[in-house]
Formats: structure tokens, sequence, C-alpha cells
């Protein structure tokens, strides 16, 4: 294991900077960097870019704690933020990639800081900086694109990364090409994907940020006049339709928890209402990739479930009683996300893949 090359992964969330290190395939640690809201309150209506010296001295810390050196490190990998359309794949960070991010065309989220705290750290280690599978991974069917109104298109904004990877290990696993394959994949977390896999691109997906099923704090797909209404008739700015739609929708607005155990907890209780209301996010799940199984002209090799709301054993085993029509039903619990990035990094390394840049200016979509 001495000589396998030593990769730092770090994935920037909400409310948490997730920090893993690997030895080659092996996981050396992996730590969850918990930012408390007093921390974080601080930088409310601010750029999330603002946040990036608090991140990046909260990783130093632990790596000081735990005594890495730095300086053996191969490479970074960060999480890949809102970049304008990009295919699978890993990307060195790039200036332009970085003005890309800042300029926060498509948003800012906390993935945007991604590439930042993968430059500054392997600047100081003089390593390779990469992000993986970024958000915007784009290998949509020009089909899928269409939205019904001209001039207003869907975006291809997905958890690629988590997604992306469990479809290659399935693969691995199974002894198959991932492009030979024609896969399902469910990813359910703060927010859900569900995608369509096509000999190795996703071909389809929802789009968390505004459709397919709620989840623990989206809203999903809304019926488009009563949305338009609410909207008008409480006088919202843009600002308020993006809290009410990405930060207090689904679970959260129902159930006034975003955490999938405290329903659980609920429904154990027997309150109905909170019964009805995870049935009924599972329901969407349901139809959503009945959805992406016709995508795929109905032959499917696998569905496969990830995320952490199937860490839940009644959530997967629910899915998997519904959904084994389409497929045999593989689970692969939590977002794995960090050994993705190393992954990604470690096929650089070893000269599976190539690097891909992003150089100059591009259009956000």
């Amino acid at each position: 294991m001495g000589g396998e090359p030593l990769v730092l992964a770090v994935n920037p969330g909400s409310t948490s900077t997730k920090l893993g290190l690997f030895q080659g395939d092996d996981e050396v640690f992996q730590e969850d960097l918990h930012h408390p809201d007093g921390e974080l309150a601080a930088f409310a209506g601010r750029p999330v870019l603002d946040q990036l010296e608090l991140r990046l001295e909260a990783v130093r810390q632990a790596l000081g704690r735990r005594r890495v050196d730095t300086s053996g490190l191969a490479a970074v990998a960060g999480r890949g933020g809102l970049l304008g359309s990009l295919r699978s794949g890993s990307y060195q960070v790039t200036d332009a990639m970085l003005q890309e991010l800042r300029a926060a065309r498509r948003g800012e989220h906390a993935s945007n800081l991604g590439a930042f705290l993968a430059a500054r750290l392997a600047e100081s280690a003089g390593c390779l900086a990469l992000v993986v599978d970024p958000v915007s991974v784009d290998e949509w069917d020009d089909v899928a694109r269409f939205s019904g109104l001209a001039g207003l298109d869907r975006q291809c904004l997905s958890h690629a990364l988590n997604t992306k990877a469990v479809a290659k290990r399935y693969a691995a696993e199974s002894g198959k090409p991932y492009n030979r394959l024609r896969l399902v994949v469910v990813h359910l977390g703060s927010g859900t994907t569900v995608s369509a896999h096509r000999d190795g691109a996703m071909v389809d997906s929802t789009n968390s940020r505004e459709e397919g099923p709620f989840s623990a704090e989206r809203t999903g797909s809304l019926p488009v006049m009563e949305f338009a209404r609410l909207v008008l008739e409480s006088h919202w700015t843009l600002a308020d339709v993006e809290r009410a739609v990405f930060r207090e929708g689904g679970m959260y607005s129902y159930l006034g928890t975003r955490d999938l155990r405290q329903v659980l907890h609920l429904v154990d209780q027997g309150e109905e209402g909170a019964g009805l209301v995870l049935s009924a996010m599972l329901y969407q799940v349901r139809k959503e990739a009945g959805a992406m199984a016709a995508v795929l002209d109905g032959r499917v090799d696998a569905l496969l479930l990830t995320g952490g709301m199937v860490r839940a054993q009644g959530v997967a085993d629910e899915l998997k009683r519904a959904l084994h029509w389409i497929a045999p039903v593989v689970v692969y619990p939590g977002e794995d996300e960090l050994r993705a990035l190393a992954e990604g990094a470690l096929r650089v390394l070893r000269g599976e893949e190539l690097a891909h840049r992003i150089e100059g200016a591009r259009p956000a979509s």
C-alpha cells in the first residue's frame, strides 16, 4: 500500500465540510467537519465563496490534528460546483474554472467551494487539484431538453458524482462494462435525482432543484399555474422562490423537519400525517423511476438505490417491493462521495483517464 498515491478528498456541503484521505483504494480516514449555525450566520445573504477561509482553516486544523503530511499528497479532489454543462470525468482546476464559479451564473451553492478548496490545498502541497463529476455533468439526449415552452429548456443539474460512481461500481461488481449497461439510478438525499443510464452515459435525469420527486427540503415538480399564482399573490422575489423550492420545501414544508429519522419516529408513533407524507414522497420516486425505465424502452439491466435515505431499511424495502418489476434492485446505502472523488483522482493518476480542462469563458448552460 505504501507505493499507492495519497489523495485528499474535500466535499463542502451546506452545513459541513466532509474530508477524506485515501491511499490508493484504501481509506485512511474520513471526518465530517460541522459548521454550527452561529458560525455560518455571518454569511447569510452573501456569496458562498465568502466562506472559503473559514472552511479552509477547518480543513487545515483537521489535517493538523491527524498529523497528515500534505507534502506527500499526489492530488486533492474537490466537489464540482454549478459550472456550465460538462461531460463526465475529472477536471483539472484552472483559473477559467475558478472564474466561472466566482461568477455563479448558475446559482450559489456550497459545492462551488470545492474547486477553490482543492486549489488552495493543492497549491500548498505542490500537487494536482481536481474536481470530479460536477453537478453540471450533462450527457442528455437532445429530446430530453425540451420543456414544452420554447425558449425555456430543462437544465441538467444532478447528483452526478454519486450517481456515476454507483453505476460504475455496479458495473465492476457485475462484470459488465458500464458502457454496455442500461441502468436506472435513484439517489435519495436532501435532494433526489432519478436518472437513466445507457451505454455509459446519463441520458436523462431529474433536476432536484426544480423537478422530480419532492425530498427532504426540495419541492420537486410543482403545479405551474398554482405556483405562479402563489408567487404573484405573495409578492415573492427570486430569492424567496429559491428558498421555498430549494430549502424549505418537501418534507420540511409538511412536517417541519428535514431529518428522515424524525419522520420515521413519527410514523412509528402512529402519526398518520407523517406516514402519508413519507408514502407520497416514495410514490413520486416510484413514478419517476418508471419514467426513466420508459426512457430506456423498458430494457433495464438493474435499478440502483443510493443516497442517505436508503440507509433506512423500511425506505429501501418499500422501493425494492414497488420497483422490482423494472429490473433487479441493488442497494448502495449512503452517499460515498468522498470515495467517488478519490476514485476519480486515482483514475487520472493511474493513467486510466485524462483530466479535462476548462479554458476561457463559457456559457452558463
